[in-house]
Protein backbone atom coordinates (compact mmCIF):
# COMPACT_ATOMS: atom_id res chain seq x y z
CA UNK A 1 0.00 0.00 0.00
CA UNK A 2 1.21 3.73 -0.74
CA UNK A 3 2.34 6.17 1.31
CA UNK A 4 -0.48 8.22 0.10
CA UNK A 5 -3.08 5.43 0.72
CA UNK A 6 -2.09 5.12 4.23
CA UNK A 7 -2.69 8.52 5.12
CA UNK A 8 -5.80 8.37 3.60
CA UNK A 9 -6.83 5.19 5.32
CA UNK A 10 -5.29 6.74 9.04
CA UNK A 11 -7.66 9.68 8.53
CA UNK A 12 -10.86 7.42 7.67
CA UNK A 13 -10.25 5.64 10.70
CA UNK A 14 -9.45 8.68 12.60
CA UNK A 15 -12.61 10.30 11.69
CA UNK A 16 -14.90 6.88 12.28
CA UNK A 17 -13.51 6.94 15.70
CA UNK A 18 -14.08 10.63 16.56
CA UNK A 19 -16.88 10.81 18.15
CA UNK A 20 -17.04 8.44 20.20
CA UNK A 21 -13.16 9.13 21.41
CA UNK A 22 -14.30 12.92 22.05
CA UNK A 23 -17.14 12.01 24.12
CA UNK A 24 -15.36 9.92 25.96
CA UNK A 25 -12.14 12.28 26.54
CA UNK A 26 -14.38 15.42 26.88
CA UNK A 27 -16.20 12.62 29.69
CA UNK A 28 -12.58 12.13 31.58
CA UNK A 29 -10.82 15.68 30.87
CA UNK A 30 -10.03 15.48 34.40
CA UNK A 31 -8.58 12.25 34.58
CA UNK A 32 -7.01 12.01 31.02
CA UNK A 33 -4.76 15.09 32.42
CA UNK A 34 -3.86 12.81 35.40
CA UNK A 35 -1.71 10.26 32.82
CA UNK A 36 1.48 10.58 32.57
CA UNK A 37 3.99 9.82 29.77
CA UNK A 38 4.06 6.03 30.29
CA UNK A 39 0.21 6.40 29.50
CA UNK A 40 -0.10 8.80 27.43
CA UNK A 41 -1.57 6.38 24.73
CA UNK A 42 -5.37 6.32 24.16
CA UNK A 43 -7.15 3.52 22.25
CA UNK A 44 -7.68 5.80 19.41
CA UNK A 45 -3.58 5.88 18.66
CA UNK A 46 -4.16 1.82 18.28
CA UNK A 47 -5.83 2.46 14.99
CA UNK A 48 -3.06 2.59 13.09
CA UNK A 49 -1.01 3.64 9.54
CA UNK A 50 0.94 0.78 8.45
CA UNK A 51 -1.35 -1.80 6.38
CA UNK A 52 1.30 -4.60 4.89
CA UNK A 53 -1.04 -7.49 3.57
CA UNK A 54 -3.66 -9.17 3.77
CA UNK A 55 -3.19 -12.52 5.74
CA UNK A 56 -4.62 -15.90 4.84
CA UNK A 57 -2.27 -18.18 7.17
CA UNK A 58 -3.93 -18.77 10.71
CA UNK A 59 -1.30 -16.97 12.95
CA UNK A 60 -1.46 -20.27 15.20
CA UNK A 61 2.21 -19.89 15.90
CA UNK A 62 2.14 -15.91 16.71
CA UNK A 63 -0.55 -17.02 18.89
CA UNK A 64 1.13 -19.38 20.53
CA UNK A 65 4.52 -18.49 20.84
CA UNK A 66 5.71 -16.49 23.86
CA UNK A 67 7.85 -13.85 23.34
CA UNK A 68 8.76 -12.34 26.48
CA UNK A 69 7.78 -12.53 29.75
CA UNK A 70 6.95 -9.43 32.33
CA UNK A 71 7.12 -10.43 35.88
CA UNK A 72 6.26 -13.80 34.95
CA UNK A 73 3.29 -12.48 32.74
CA UNK A 74 3.78 -14.42 29.33
CA UNK A 75 3.21 -12.02 26.07
CA UNK A 76 2.62 -13.80 22.75
CA UNK A 77 4.59 -12.95 19.55
CA UNK A 78 0.98 -11.69 18.35
CA UNK A 79 0.66 -9.31 21.08
CA UNK A 80 4.20 -8.10 20.95
CA UNK A 81 3.02 -7.05 16.98
CA UNK A 82 0.39 -4.51 18.73
CA UNK A 83 3.30 -2.97 20.60
CA UNK A 84 5.64 -3.40 17.08
CA UNK A 85 3.54 -1.48 15.16
CA UNK A 86 2.12 1.45 17.69
CA UNK A 87 6.09 1.94 18.25
CA UNK A 88 6.39 1.91 14.41
CA UNK A 89 3.49 4.51 14.00
CA UNK A 90 4.50 6.70 17.16
CA UNK A 91 7.99 7.10 15.09
CA UNK A 92 6.00 7.58 11.82
CA UNK A 93 3.24 10.32 13.43
CA UNK A 94 6.21 12.41 15.09
CA UNK A 95 8.83 12.54 12.63
CA UNK A 96 6.10 13.07 9.51
CA UNK A 97 7.43 13.73 6.55
CA UNK A 98 11.19 14.33 8.06
CA UNK A 99 11.49 10.79 8.36
CA UNK A 100 14.20 10.33 5.99
CA UNK A 101 16.60 12.77 8.28
CA UNK A 102 16.16 10.14 10.63
CA UNK A 103 18.20 7.68 7.79
CA UNK A 104 14.78 5.87 7.21
CA UNK A 105 13.87 4.57 4.12
CA UNK A 106 10.58 3.74 3.75
CA UNK A 107 10.65 1.93 0.24
CA UNK A 108 13.05 -0.48 2.61
CA UNK A 109 11.99 -3.78 4.49
CA UNK A 110 12.90 -2.58 8.50
CA UNK A 111 15.02 -5.89 8.56
CA UNK A 112 16.84 -4.67 5.95
CA UNK A 113 18.54 -0.83 6.95
CA UNK A 114 20.35 -0.06 9.57
CA UNK A 115 19.52 2.23 12.31
CA UNK A 116 22.79 2.09 13.48
CA UNK A 117 25.38 0.60 11.25
CA UNK A 118 28.21 0.83 13.81
CA UNK A 119 26.55 -1.53 16.02
CA UNK A 120 24.98 -3.60 13.44
CA UNK A 121 21.19 -2.75 14.85
CA UNK A 122 18.93 -2.50 11.99
CA UNK A 123 15.42 -0.04 12.26
CA UNK A 124 13.37 -3.80 12.96
CA UNK A 125 15.74 -4.07 16.01
CA UNK A 126 14.70 -0.41 17.04
CA UNK A 127 11.12 -0.59 16.96
CA UNK A 128 11.21 -4.30 18.73
CA UNK A 129 13.52 -2.83 21.38
CA UNK A 130 10.75 0.43 21.49
CA UNK A 131 7.95 -2.25 21.40
CA UNK A 132 9.61 -4.59 23.98
CA UNK A 133 10.13 -1.86 26.83
CA UNK A 134 6.46 -0.79 26.11
CA UNK A 135 5.31 -3.98 26.72
CA UNK A 136 7.18 -4.01 30.03
CA UNK A 137 6.42 -0.90 31.22
CA UNK A 138 2.41 -1.35 30.35
CA UNK A 139 1.97 -5.17 32.02
CA UNK A 140 3.98 -4.31 35.14
CA UNK A 141 1.55 -1.26 35.84
CA UNK A 142 -0.74 -4.01 34.41
CA UNK A 143 0.39 -6.47 36.85
CA UNK A 144 -0.03 -4.55 39.83
CA UNK A 145 -3.47 -3.75 38.89
CA UNK A 146 -4.63 -6.96 38.33
CA UNK A 147 -3.18 -8.14 41.97
CA UNK A 148 -4.91 -5.59 43.89
CA UNK A 149 -8.33 -6.97 41.92
CA UNK A 150 -8.45 -3.79 40.22
CA UNK A 151 -11.04 -4.03 36.89
CA UNK A 152 -11.85 -2.50 33.79
CA UNK A 153 -14.56 0.04 34.02
CA UNK A 154 -17.52 0.11 32.40
CA UNK A 155 -16.34 3.12 30.47
CA UNK A 156 -13.18 1.83 29.20
CA UNK A 157 -14.94 -1.78 27.86
CA UNK A 158 -17.56 0.79 26.32
CA UNK A 159 -14.38 2.34 24.84
CA UNK A 160 -12.80 -0.90 22.95
CA UNK A 161 -16.08 -1.64 21.88
CA UNK A 162 -16.76 1.14 19.91
CA UNK A 163 -13.13 0.84 18.59
CA UNK A 164 -13.74 -2.27 17.72
CA UNK A 165 -17.19 -1.25 16.07
CA UNK A 166 -15.21 1.07 13.98
CA UNK A 167 -12.92 -0.83 12.92
CA UNK A 168 -15.68 -3.43 11.67
CA UNK A 169 -16.92 -0.89 10.03
CA UNK A 170 -13.87 0.18 8.44
CA UNK A 171 -12.78 -3.09 7.37
CA UNK A 172 -16.16 -3.40 5.57
CA UNK A 173 -15.27 0.18 3.63
CA UNK A 174 -11.79 -0.93 2.92
CA UNK A 175 -12.67 -4.45 1.55
CA UNK A 176 -11.75 -6.62 3.97
CA UNK A 177 -14.00 -9.92 5.08
CA UNK A 178 -13.97 -9.29 8.31
CA UNK A 179 -12.30 -7.16 11.26
CA UNK A 180 -10.30 -10.39 12.09
CA UNK A 181 -8.42 -9.88 8.35
CA UNK A 182 -8.59 -6.62 8.64
CA UNK A 183 -6.65 -6.22 12.15
CA UNK A 184 -4.60 -8.76 11.12
CA UNK A 185 -3.54 -6.59 7.99
CA UNK A 186 -2.62 -3.61 10.57
CA UNK A 187 -0.73 -5.75 13.20
CA UNK A 188 0.45 -9.16 11.41
CA UNK A 189 -0.15 -12.54 11.32
CA UNK A 190 -1.63 -13.72 14.61
CA UNK A 191 -3.25 -11.11 15.48
CA UNK A 192 -7.14 -10.53 15.40
CA UNK A 193 -10.08 -9.16 17.60
CA UNK A 194 -9.36 -11.10 20.54
CA UNK A 195 -5.77 -10.52 20.77
CA UNK A 196 -6.79 -6.67 20.17
CA UNK A 197 -9.17 -6.54 22.74
CA UNK A 198 -6.87 -8.17 25.35
CA UNK A 199 -3.59 -5.48 24.29
CA UNK A 200 -6.83 -3.18 24.49
CA UNK A 201 -7.72 -3.93 28.09
CA UNK A 202 -3.95 -4.67 29.31
CA UNK A 203 -3.27 -0.67 28.13
CA UNK A 204 -6.91 0.76 29.69
CA UNK A 205 -6.62 -1.31 32.57
CA UNK A 206 -3.32 0.05 33.55
CA UNK A 207 -4.02 3.73 32.62
CA UNK A 208 -7.10 3.83 34.47
CA UNK A 209 -4.98 1.65 37.92
CA UNK A 210 -2.76 5.09 37.21
CA UNK A 211 -5.26 7.22 37.41
CA UNK A 212 -6.65 5.67 40.71
CA UNK A 213 -3.81 5.83 42.34
CA UNK A 214 -2.75 10.25 41.09
CA UNK A 215 -6.25 10.65 42.41
CA UNK A 216 -5.04 8.72 46.01
CA UNK A 217 -2.51 11.20 46.54
CA UNK A 218 -3.09 13.63 48.87
CA UNK A 219 -0.81 16.74 50.28
CA UNK A 220 -1.67 18.76 53.06
CA UNK A 221 -0.52 21.95 53.79
CA UNK A 222 2.81 20.86 55.50
CA UNK A 223 3.78 18.60 52.69
CA UNK A 224 3.03 21.63 50.46
CA UNK A 225 5.35 23.77 52.36
CA UNK A 226 8.37 21.90 53.25
CA UNK A 227 8.26 21.03 49.15
CA UNK A 228 8.27 24.82 48.54
CA UNK A 229 10.86 25.88 51.05
CA UNK A 230 13.29 23.50 49.17
CA UNK A 231 13.75 26.15 46.79
CA UNK A 232 11.02 29.19 46.77
CA UNK A 233 11.58 30.21 43.36
CA UNK A 234 10.90 27.21 41.91
CA UNK A 235 7.07 28.29 42.37
CA UNK A 236 7.85 31.88 40.95
CA UNK A 237 7.42 33.36 37.48
CA UNK A 238 10.08 36.22 36.30
CA UNK A 239 9.74 38.69 33.99
CA UNK A 240 13.14 40.46 32.35
CA UNK A 241 14.59 41.10 28.95
CA UNK A 242 17.73 39.70 28.17
CA UNK A 243 20.24 40.02 25.30
CA UNK A 244 23.30 37.76 25.16
CA UNK A 245 26.36 38.14 23.16
CA UNK A 246 28.93 34.77 22.13
CA UNK A 247 32.68 35.85 22.38
CA UNK A 248 32.87 34.72 19.11
CA UNK A 249 30.65 37.61 17.80
CA UNK A 250 33.86 39.96 18.40
CA UNK A 251 36.80 37.41 17.17
CA UNK A 252 39.31 38.62 15.22
CA UNK A 253 42.12 37.29 13.15
CA UNK A 254 42.33 33.69 12.90
CA UNK A 255 43.86 31.01 10.64
CA UNK A 256 42.05 29.74 7.59
CA UNK A 257 41.64 26.23 6.60
CA UNK A 258 41.25 24.56 3.52
CA UNK A 259 37.70 23.74 3.63
CA UNK A 260 37.25 27.43 4.82
CA UNK A 261 36.93 26.72 8.38
CA UNK A 262 38.88 29.78 10.90
CA UNK A 263 40.59 28.95 13.91
CA UNK A 264 41.75 31.67 16.41
CA UNK A 265 44.82 30.91 18.74
CA UNK A 266 44.01 32.00 22.31
CA UNK A 267 45.22 35.47 22.63
CA UNK A 268 42.70 36.38 19.65
CA UNK A 269 39.69 34.37 21.63
CA UNK A 270 40.87 35.85 24.92
CA UNK A 271 40.37 39.46 23.16
CA UNK A 272 37.14 38.17 21.31
CA UNK A 273 36.31 37.54 25.36
CA UNK A 274 36.99 40.88 26.69
CA UNK A 275 35.83 43.08 23.58
CA UNK A 276 32.33 40.57 24.53
CA UNK A 277 32.65 41.36 28.18
CA UNK A 278 33.04 45.37 27.19
CA UNK A 279 30.08 45.70 25.00
CA UNK A 280 28.31 44.15 27.47
CA UNK A 281 29.19 46.25 30.20
CA UNK A 282 28.19 49.19 27.42
CA UNK A 283 24.43 48.25 27.42
CA UNK A 284 24.29 47.71 31.08
CA UNK A 285 24.15 51.86 31.24
CA UNK A 286 20.48 51.21 30.32
CA UNK A 287 17.93 52.23 32.73
CA UNK A 288 14.93 51.07 31.13
CA UNK A 289 14.10 48.59 28.23
CA UNK A 290 13.79 51.31 25.80
CA UNK A 291 17.70 52.67 26.12
CA UNK A 292 18.65 49.15 26.17
CA UNK A 293 17.36 47.89 22.79
CA UNK A 294 18.72 51.79 21.40
CA UNK A 295 22.11 50.39 22.98
CA UNK A 296 21.31 47.12 21.65
CA UNK A 297 20.78 48.08 17.98
CA UNK A 298 24.08 50.36 18.20
CA UNK A 299 26.47 48.08 18.80
CA UNK A 300 28.83 47.61 15.87
CA UNK A 301 28.17 43.98 15.48
CA UNK A 302 24.55 44.66 14.59
CA UNK A 303 25.43 46.82 12.24
CA UNK A 304 23.30 44.55 9.37
CA UNK A 305 21.32 43.01 11.82
CA UNK A 306 17.95 43.68 11.38
CA UNK A 307 15.43 45.05 14.59
CA UNK A 308 18.53 43.51 17.00
CA UNK A 309 17.25 43.98 20.35
CA UNK A 310 16.94 42.21 23.51
CA UNK A 311 14.04 39.21 24.43
CA UNK A 312 11.42 39.88 26.88
CA UNK A 313 10.45 37.38 29.02
CA UNK A 314 7.15 37.51 30.78
CA UNK A 315 5.69 35.46 33.69
CA UNK A 316 8.46 32.89 32.79
CA UNK A 317 8.07 30.19 35.32
CA UNK A 318 11.65 29.86 37.29
CA UNK A 319 12.89 26.50 35.38
CA UNK A 320 12.51 28.00 31.96
CA UNK A 321 14.72 30.74 32.82
CA UNK A 322 18.59 30.47 31.54
CA UNK A 323 20.76 28.98 33.89
CA UNK A 324 23.38 31.03 33.81
CA UNK A 325 20.98 34.05 34.90
CA UNK A 326 18.68 31.83 37.60
CA UNK A 327 20.15 32.69 40.50
CA UNK A 328 20.75 36.60 39.71
CA UNK A 329 16.64 36.70 38.61
CA UNK A 330 15.74 34.98 41.43
CA UNK A 331 17.75 36.80 44.35
CA UNK A 332 14.96 38.04 47.18
CA UNK A 333 16.41 41.38 47.08
CA UNK A 334 15.55 42.25 43.13
CA UNK A 335 14.09 44.97 42.51
CA UNK A 336 12.50 46.14 39.35
CA UNK A 337 14.89 48.23 36.68
CA UNK A 338 18.43 46.53 38.08
CA UNK A 339 20.63 45.38 34.75
CA UNK A 340 23.68 42.71 35.35
CA UNK A 341 25.83 41.45 33.13
CA UNK A 342 26.44 37.69 33.92
CA UNK A 343 29.05 35.56 32.57
CA UNK A 344 27.83 32.14 30.36
CA UNK A 345 30.53 29.51 31.57
CA UNK A 346 31.15 26.27 30.42
CA UNK A 347 33.28 23.27 31.57
CA UNK A 348 36.70 23.60 29.29
CA UNK A 349 38.61 20.21 28.64
CA UNK A 350 40.80 21.02 31.76
CA UNK A 351 37.29 20.86 33.86
CA UNK A 352 37.87 24.22 34.53
CA UNK A 353 35.23 27.32 34.13
CA UNK A 354 35.25 29.33 31.15
CA UNK A 355 33.37 31.94 29.44
CA UNK A 356 31.26 31.32 26.02
CA UNK A 357 29.53 34.83 26.29
CA UNK A 358 27.90 37.57 28.34
CA UNK A 359 23.90 37.98 29.06
CA UNK A 360 22.66 41.52 29.72
CA UNK A 361 19.89 41.13 31.89
CA UNK A 362 17.37 44.08 32.51
CA UNK A 363 15.00 42.62 35.60
CA UNK A 364 10.81 43.70 35.44
CA UNK A 365 9.58 41.90 37.99
CA UNK A 366 8.28 38.81 40.11
CA UNK A 367 5.13 37.28 40.42
CA UNK A 368 4.57 34.94 43.29
CA UNK A 369 1.89 33.18 42.00
CA UNK A 370 -0.22 33.77 45.01
CA UNK A 371 -3.79 33.99 43.13
CA UNK A 372 -6.46 32.11 44.17
CA UNK A 373 -8.08 29.49 41.66
CA UNK A 374 -11.56 30.18 40.75
CA UNK A 375 -14.77 28.23 39.98
CA UNK A 376 -16.95 29.27 37.34
CA UNK A 377 -19.76 27.90 34.78
CA UNK A 378 -20.37 28.52 31.56
CA UNK A 379 -22.55 27.64 28.32
CA UNK A 380 -20.58 27.78 25.16
CA UNK A 381 -22.82 29.12 22.04
CA UNK A 382 -20.77 27.32 19.64
CA UNK A 383 -20.03 29.95 15.99
CA UNK A 384 -21.52 27.68 13.43
CA UNK A 385 -20.63 27.35 9.79
CA UNK A 386 -17.35 29.35 9.03
CA UNK A 387 -14.51 29.02 6.36
CA UNK A 388 -12.00 26.13 6.89
CA UNK A 389 -8.62 27.07 5.90
CA UNK A 390 -6.29 23.73 5.05
CA UNK A 391 -3.32 25.88 4.97
CA UNK A 392 -3.28 27.16 8.47
CA UNK A 393 -5.70 24.10 10.02
CA UNK A 394 -7.86 27.01 11.45
CA UNK A 395 -11.45 28.35 10.74
CA UNK A 396 -12.57 31.41 10.45
CA UNK A 397 -16.81 33.17 11.02
CA UNK A 398 -18.12 35.91 9.38
CA UNK A 399 -19.82 39.20 11.18
CA UNK A 400 -23.23 37.55 10.55
CA UNK A 401 -22.34 34.02 12.02
CA UNK A 402 -20.24 35.78 14.88
CA UNK A 403 -23.61 37.54 15.35
CA UNK A 404 -25.98 35.10 15.54
CA UNK A 405 -24.06 32.72 18.53
CA UNK A 406 -24.69 36.32 20.14
CA UNK A 407 -27.97 36.54 19.57
CA UNK A 408 -28.67 32.97 20.88
CA UNK A 409 -26.09 33.87 24.22
CA UNK A 410 -28.39 36.84 24.33
CA UNK A 411 -31.21 34.73 24.65
CA UNK A 412 -29.66 31.92 27.18
CA UNK A 413 -28.67 34.92 29.91
CA UNK A 414 -31.92 36.38 29.24
CA UNK A 415 -33.71 33.64 30.36
CA UNK A 416 -31.46 32.92 33.45
CA UNK A 417 -31.78 36.61 34.48
CA UNK A 418 -35.50 36.28 34.37
CA UNK A 419 -35.81 33.09 36.58
CA UNK A 420 -34.34 32.20 39.85
CA UNK A 421 -30.95 33.72 39.24
CA UNK A 422 -29.13 30.61 41.36
CA UNK A 423 -26.06 28.34 40.62
CA UNK A 424 -28.30 25.79 40.52
CA UNK A 425 -30.69 26.94 37.78
CA UNK A 426 -27.86 28.11 35.71
CA UNK A 427 -26.60 24.83 35.70
CA UNK A 428 -29.75 23.08 34.79
CA UNK A 429 -29.28 25.92 32.03
CA UNK A 430 -25.98 24.72 30.86
CA UNK A 431 -26.85 21.28 30.61
CA UNK A 432 -29.90 21.66 28.48
CA UNK A 433 -27.73 24.75 26.39
CA UNK A 434 -24.41 24.14 26.06
CA UNK A 435 -22.52 22.89 23.27
CA UNK A 436 -19.29 22.28 25.19
CA UNK A 437 -19.02 18.60 25.79
CA UNK A 438 -16.37 19.22 28.44
CA UNK A 439 -18.90 20.88 31.15
CA UNK A 440 -22.14 19.50 30.08
CA UNK A 441 -22.27 16.75 32.39
CA UNK A 442 -21.73 19.04 35.43
CA UNK A 443 -23.59 22.06 35.17
CA UNK A 444 -21.02 23.69 32.71
CA UNK A 445 -18.35 23.58 35.87
CA UNK A 446 -14.65 24.14 35.58
CA UNK A 447 -13.26 24.16 39.35
CA UNK A 448 -9.99 25.56 40.25
CA UNK A 449 -9.07 27.47 37.34
CA UNK A 450 -5.55 28.73 37.38
CA UNK A 451 -4.52 32.32 35.38
CA UNK A 452 -3.65 31.27 32.45
CA UNK A 453 -5.47 28.06 31.68
CA UNK A 454 -8.34 29.05 29.85
CA UNK A 455 -8.11 31.46 26.16
CA UNK A 456 -7.37 35.05 26.71
CA UNK A 457 -11.15 36.70 27.16
CA UNK A 458 -12.97 34.14 28.96
CA UNK A 459 -9.47 34.11 31.20
CA UNK A 460 -9.42 37.98 31.79
CA UNK A 461 -13.17 38.19 33.04
CA UNK A 462 -12.47 35.27 35.82
CA UNK A 463 -9.70 36.64 37.01
CA UNK A 464 -10.76 40.73 37.28
CA UNK A 465 -9.77 41.87 40.25
CA UNK A 466 -13.51 43.07 40.73
CA UNK A 467 -15.52 39.84 39.70
CA UNK A 468 -17.55 38.12 42.91
CA UNK A 469 -20.04 35.58 43.52
CA UNK A 470 -23.19 35.56 41.39
CA UNK A 471 -21.87 37.67 38.40
CA UNK A 472 -22.56 36.79 34.77
CA UNK A 473 -21.77 38.24 31.31
CA UNK A 474 -21.01 37.04 27.99
CA UNK A 475 -17.69 36.63 26.65
CA UNK A 476 -16.74 35.93 23.31
CA UNK A 477 -13.65 33.48 22.10
CA UNK A 478 -12.65 32.01 18.72
CA UNK A 479 -14.47 29.37 19.91
CA UNK A 480 -18.10 31.17 20.27
CA UNK A 481 -20.00 33.02 23.00
CA UNK A 482 -19.53 32.19 25.99
CA UNK A 483 -22.52 33.01 28.94
CA UNK A 484 -20.42 33.32 32.20
CA UNK A 485 -21.65 32.52 36.10
CA UNK A 486 -18.82 33.17 38.62
CA UNK A 487 -19.21 30.69 41.00
CA UNK A 488 -16.60 32.25 43.67
CA UNK A 489 -12.64 31.82 44.83
CA UNK A 490 -11.08 29.04 45.43
CA UNK A 491 -9.11 28.90 48.90
CA UNK A 492 -6.18 27.40 46.79
CA UNK A 493 -3.90 29.42 45.17
CA UNK A 494 -2.26 28.43 41.67
CA UNK A 495 1.24 28.18 44.07
CA UNK A 496 -0.16 25.35 45.64
CA UNK A 497 -1.33 23.69 42.58
CA UNK A 498 2.10 24.56 40.92
CA UNK A 499 3.99 22.61 43.94
CA UNK A 500 1.34 19.76 44.44
CA UNK A 501 1.75 19.25 40.45
CA UNK A 502 5.68 18.54 40.96
CA UNK A 503 4.70 16.02 44.35
CA UNK A 504 2.51 14.20 42.23
CA UNK A 505 4.48 14.23 39.01
CA UNK A 506 7.69 13.13 41.14
CA UNK A 507 5.66 10.55 43.61
CA UNK A 508 4.52 8.77 39.85
CA UNK A 509 7.40 8.71 38.57
CA UNK A 510 8.76 7.05 41.12
CA UNK A 511 5.81 4.51 41.74
CA UNK A 512 5.97 3.55 38.05
CA UNK A 513 9.92 3.10 38.10
CA UNK A 514 9.42 0.97 41.01
CA UNK A 515 6.69 -1.53 39.63
CA UNK A 516 8.85 -1.44 36.01
CA UNK A 517 12.04 -2.15 37.74
CA UNK A 518 10.45 -5.03 39.76
CA UNK A 519 8.79 -6.32 36.68
CA UNK A 520 11.52 -8.91 35.19
CA UNK A 521 11.70 -8.99 31.39
CA UNK A 522 12.64 -11.84 30.03
CA UNK A 523 12.94 -12.14 26.14
CA UNK A 524 11.80 -15.59 24.68
CA UNK A 525 11.42 -15.91 20.97
CA UNK A 526 10.81 -13.10 19.15
CA UNK A 527 11.09 -14.66 15.46
CA UNK A 528 7.43 -14.64 14.63
CA UNK A 529 6.82 -10.39 15.84
CA UNK A 530 6.49 -9.35 12.08
CA UNK A 531 9.55 -7.05 11.60
CA UNK A 532 10.39 -6.95 7.76
CA UNK A 533 7.60 -4.19 7.23
CA UNK A 534 8.00 -1.84 4.46
CA UNK A 535 6.27 1.34 5.02
CA UNK A 536 5.54 2.18 1.39
CA UNK A 537 4.75 1.10 -2.11
CA UNK A 538 3.49 -2.54 -2.56
CA UNK A 539 3.58 -5.19 0.26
Amino acid sequence: MSASSKKKLRKELNAAAMTEKQLQEQKETKKLRLYTGLFAAAIAVMILVVIVSRVTSSGMLQRSTTALTVGGTKVSAAELNHYYIDSVNGFLEQSGEYVSLFGLDTTKPLDEQFYSETDELTWADYFLDQATTGAQNMYAVYNAAKAEGFTLSDEGKATIDATVENMEMTAVLRGFPSADSYIAAVYGKGCNEKTFREYAEVQLIAQEYAVAKNESLVYDEAALDAKDAENPAAFSAFSYHYYYMANTKFYEGGTENEDGTKTYSDEEMEAGRAACEAAANSLAAATNAEELDAAIAALPINAEVENAKSTHAHDTMYANVPAAIQSWVADSSRQAGDIEVIASEYTNEEGGKSVAGYYVVLFEGKDDNLTNLVNVRHILVSYEGGTYDETTGTTTYNDKEKQLAKSQADEILATFQAGEQTEEAFAALATEKTTDPGSKENGGLYEDVYPGQMVAAFNDWCFDAARKTGDTAIVETEYGCHVMYFVGTSEKTYRDTLIETQLRSSDMSAWETGLIEAAELVVKNTKYVQTDLMLSGNA
